[in-house]
């Protein structure tokens, strides 16, 4: 008899729980990465798999910013210098370290895009429990893909980037130059 309460009392518990967690709002989950020594979100839920930046097949006529093509597990991607789409810096002639280091983060295949942005370092994950809103700039002067500013502990500053509005961004979308 003892069990068969115990059971109940379980059971009543698990329930409250599931509510509980379909009613609670989630924590947004971010990847952070570093260009141009810059610090960017990335919506995890957008990101798609990661790779180590082997190099790319340069495209002719393309702008600056498109670093040409790279077979991606079979597929083949365009990709991106984040930075220098951004306009925040341009890269450098990269050494053997830097290249090393850098790696190109593949859009969700959700987004239906083929793209994968280059960026010089990985940082690891971040939540909404590790950063704290900045003030930010006049958002009607930022592109649409351009989230809010956020500061972590070490009072750091992260700009998110929303991967499913870039990835219908009109000036992303034209690589040709």
């Amino acid at each position: 008899m003892a069990n068969k309460e115990a059971l109940r009392e379980l059971q009543r518990r698990l329930a409250e729980r599931l509510t509980l967690a379909r009613t609670q709002e989630r924590g947004q989950l971010w990847l952070a990465v570093e260009a141009a020594g810059l610090g960017f979100l990335l919506p995890l839920r957008d990101a798609g798999e990661i790779f180590p930046f082997a190099g790319a097949l340069a495209v002719p006529h393309s702008q600056a910013w498109f670093m040409g093509v790279a077979n991606l597990r079979g597929r083949l991607h365009g990709v991106v210098d984040l930075a220098r789409f951004l306009g925040v810096g341009a890269s450098s002639r990269m050494t053997e370290a830097a290249r090393d280091a850098s790696h190109v983060v593949a859009f969700n295949a959700s987004l239906d895009i083929n793209c994968a942005l280059w960026v010089e370092k990985l940082a690891g994950l971040r939540n909404t429990t590790q950063l704290s809103l900045d003030v930010a700039v006049n958002p009607s002067s930022l592109p649409p893909f351009v989230g809010k500013r956020f500061r972590d502990e070490g009072g750091r500053l992260w700009q998110e980037l929303s991967l499913s509005a870039l990835s219908q961004d009109e000036e992303f979308l034209k690589i040709v130059g």
